[in-house]
């Protein structure tokens, strides 16, 4: 029997947000005026056979637009760990908000992992919502439909495998189709949650992000999370600047920018979302 596929998984930080307290990251109650700042990220998962990029970020154009500090593209974030984007042939963009599935046509050569119902939710009657469409850029949404009459998008119902033990699975709340990413490592199976838990204490304390489609649909998610994932420290949120603590870089000149999320953190996180 053949054996198993493990894989290495980096997060890559491109962007940051420093001005935001904690109102803007938590819709239940809170010491809502303390700072918690958000980091912003994009992953790469890979082994010896083949590289996967999990979203596209954003470019100069949506930062200068929506007023958020890009430290580096994610093009330079990504040759900082060997990748070029022409090279790349698999990409899993976990759902459409303006963070997560820009650049797509820098990918020339890349196939787009999407779920139906994210494709639907960003293109249909949803978006005649300004407050639902604020988090999407039409921009982004129009190249992925260019990139489907292009034959390059790979639609997923639910749950479905893009390649060797690597699986996503569709977990809504956030918005109606966002979907996260199950990878198997040496330490276990570690789930790229993305945005189906922004930070630690979301999915910990079970209090949603603000930006919320179905608050219903983002508490069953938090459930799914814990059941997708090895253990509470095999769970990877979306934006939550802990994850540069927990986690060390796979070289010191990458501190800040990379870390190495198939090796075990640095320290385990309580229930309340801090790292002890």
């Amino acid at each position: 029997m053949a054996a198993k596929e493990l894989y290495e998984i980096f997060a890559l930080r491109y962007a940051e947000r420093t001005n935001r307290t904690r109102a803007d990251n938590f819709k239940l109650a809170d010491d809502h005026d303390s700072p918690m700042p958000i980091d912003y990220f994009l992953w790469v998962v890979r082994n010896d056979k083949r590289t996967i990029v999990v979203d596209t970020g954003f470019g100069l154009e949506e930062a200068r637009q929506r007023d958020r500090k890009l430290l580096q593209t994610p093009q330079q974030a990504l040759a900082r760990v060997g990748v070029e984007l022409a090279t790349v042939e698999d990409v899993v963009i976990t759902h459409l908000h303006y963070d997560h599935a820009g650049t797509l046509p820098d990918f020339a050569a890349a196939r787009f992992h999407l779920q139906n119902s994210e494709m639907a939710f960003a293109t249909g009657p949803a978006m005649l919502d300004a407050g639902e469409r604020w988090a999407f850029s039409a921009n982004h949404v129009c190249d992925m439909v260019r990139l489907l009459y292009d034959g390059r998008v790979v639609f997923h119902d639910e749950d479905g495998e893009i390649a060797p033990g690597i699986s996503v699975h569709r977990l809504p709340g956030h918005t109606a189709g966002l979907q996260v990413v199950r990878v198997p490592t040496r330490r276990g199976i570690v789930l790229l949650a993305s945005d189906a838990s922004h930070f630690y204490e979301n999915f910990m304390r079970r209090s949603p992000f603000p930006i919320c489609f179905s608050e219903a649909d983002m508490m069953k998610s938090f459930a799914r999370l814990e059941q997708l994932a090895d253990s509470e420290d095999h769970i990877i949120p979306g934006h939550d600047p802990l994850v540069r603590e927990l986690y060390s870089p796979p070289a010191s000149e990458l501190r800040g920018w990379v870390c190495r999320l198939d090796e075990p953190p640095a320290r385990k996180m309580n229930s309340m979302g801090f790292a002890r």
